[in-house]
């Protein structure tokens, strides 16, 4: 059993519940080990049936343990129930990587509560501080509620003139739109909970990395209760791991000493200047692909039909792929894509985006896993006394709700300043960053998981910045690649070319517009 020792807490302190499990997760990785070498399937039984067994098993896995042959212990997996987690911990490190599931409350569709949030080890007056912000930051999400709700009413009166928004089901809907938007002035403190399922392998590297930017408290807890967890099930599945690398042992945070030092700014003006003005004013910036995306991609096709490019040209076979008409699995509610032969060639062509999210829309963006992202250290992004958020449209749209709105940020950066004045880490003065803070980042993938992203995203109920950079992305790749870019649309268009019906797959969810019949270029929403 590893090392489990933390010193400092938070409070309310997280839960972690060992939800589900592999049996025998320590005898099933050395079964699948053994099984590699043997004319029949090892079982957990075999490993463990005799002192003879268990010695040759305990030999077998410190040898592949220390040559790194890591895919044994892949199989065992593990489900959490997690509660009292904060955003920034979700963010930051959960949902930070492609090897998990998770399903978590929305801030969407959930009323937060005022209690329900993380409060680091403070003190004294710092704590009062914190305590103040919070319930400040509460208070102007409930004010903001109010102040949106009539613009609220009155977009979905245009758009749905025969409901009442009186009906319940109806007056829900506005409530949630209200409440999506107005979450972005809620702290990065906020708690979630959440089924969290990993295998035993990133189990063993959340362990040996757990304290890294930007939250190494909250993650050395959290991470520390999931191998008890299991530890407590099977003593020796964790026996192995390393301890985890201190902080200060990590390569982010020499690198952040190196060029920050102890300054709370550093160059980090120069680079927000630099980065937004290379944007442009875009909310996404294609910066660069592969320059024979149709080419190849057509080729592709080629290849996996054994064709000629005189029997087929880069516009039929690019067809072949993406027209909904002709690849009817584009329009099946499962992914099919990543399993088709002949979708697959849409692994090809890539992009490249240069982008600016809240943190509240990049918590949904980044769990589209296949189209990563190097997400910053937070700390290297902050800027003492210069309020740094994203305005949302409805918002805007109404002079008191931005007012009230700015107002808020003004003073949560206040708080910040005065937490980083009494000496508060930086690590818990930002859980009070708003979900408005801006995430900038480069994000790269293949047309095959970018066509899913896009595509679903592009739906009018989806976020609204995530779907308006999805707009950007895609007009941009059409303006480049017009025989891959005129089959990106929303999710309701495959299906209207496949002539599925109802054309509109999400029933009392419908936005309300046929968005099918429109170009991209013609998106428009407000809610």
């Amino acid at each position: 059993m590893p090392s489990t020792s933390a010193h400092a807490t938070i409070t309310p302190e997280p839960v972690v519940r060992l939800e589900n499990y592999f049996q025998e997760p320590y005898n099933l990785a050395i079964a699948t080990a053994r099984t590699c070498y043997s004319s029949k399937v090892i079982t957990s039984e075999d490993v463990g049936r005799d002192d003879k067994s268990r010695e040759q098993r305990d030999r077998i896995a410190e040898s592949i343990y220390k040559a790194g042959h890591h895919t044994t212990i892949q199989h065992p997996t593990f489900q959490f129930v997690l509660e009292r987690v904060s955003r920034q911990f979700l963010w930051s490190f959960l949902h930070a990587h492609p090897f998990y599931n998770s399903e978590q409350v929305s801030q969407r569709y959930v009323e937060v509560k005022p209690d329900h949030f993380t409060v680091p080890p403070l003190e004294g007056p710092a704590r009062g501080v914190y305590l103040d912000a919070v319930h400040g930051q509460m208070d102007a999400y409930h004010r903001l509620i109010e102040l949106v709700e009539p613009i609220v009413v009155r977009e979905y009166r245009r758009i749905f003139p025969s409901r009442s928004v009186e009906e319940k089901r109806w007056a829900s809907a506005i409530k949630k739109r209200c409440q999506e938007v107005a979450r972005y002035v809620l702290p990065v403190a906020t708690h979630a909970h959440l089924y969290h399922t990993v295998s035993g392998l990133t189990l063993h590297r959340y362990w040996r990395l757990c304290q890294q930017f930007d939250a190494p408290l909250e993650q050395r807890l959290v991470v520390q209760r999931m191998v008890e967890e299991v530890a407590r099930i099977d003593p020796q599945f964790m026996a192995l791991a390393e301890d985890p690398i201190p902080l200060e042992r990590t390569v982010e945070y020499e690198a952040f000493q190196q060029f920050h030092g102890s300054s709370r700014n550093g160059t980090t003006q120069r680079f927000l200047d630099e980065f937004d003005a290379e944007l442009a004013g875009s909310t996404s910036k294609l910066v660069d692909y592969k320059v024979h995306a149709e080419g190849s991609l057509a080729q592709a096709v080629r290849s996996v039909l054994g064709l000629t490019r005189d029997q087929v040209s880069d516009e039929e076979a690019i067809a072949l792929v993406l027209d909904p008409a002709k690849n009817s699995y584009l329009a099946e509610s499962l992914t099919l894509t990543t399993v088709s032969k002949l979708s697959r060639a849409m692994v090809h062509p890539h992009f490249t985006f240069k982008k600016k999210l809240s943190h509240t829309a990049d918590s949904q963006d980044q769990r589209h896993r296949m189209v990563p992202a190097s997400r910053p250290i937070l700390a290297c992004h902050f800027v003492s006394g210069k309020p740094d958020y994203i305005l949302p449209p409805l918002i805007a749209a109404r002079a008191e709700a931005e007012a009230a709105y700015r107002e808020a940020m003004a003073r949560t950066w206040t708080a910040i300043d005065r937490l980083l004045n009494l000496g508060v880490p930086q690590e818990h003065a930002l859980y009070l960053l708003p979900n408005a803070f801006p995430i900038r980042f480069e994000e790269s993938g293949d047309l095959l998981h970018f066509h899913h992203k896009w595509v679903q995203r592009l739906c009018y109920t989806a976020q609204e910045e995530i779907w308006n950079a999805c707009r950007d992305e895609v007009l941009q790749v059409t303006a480049r690649f017009p025989l891959i870019g005129r089959y990106l649309q929303a999710p309701c268009w495959p299906r209207a070319q496949a002539r599925v019906r109802p054309v509109c797959p999400e029933g009392d969810r419908f936005c309300g517009v046929a968005v099918w019949k429109q170009p991209v270029e013609n998106y428009r929403r407000l809610i």
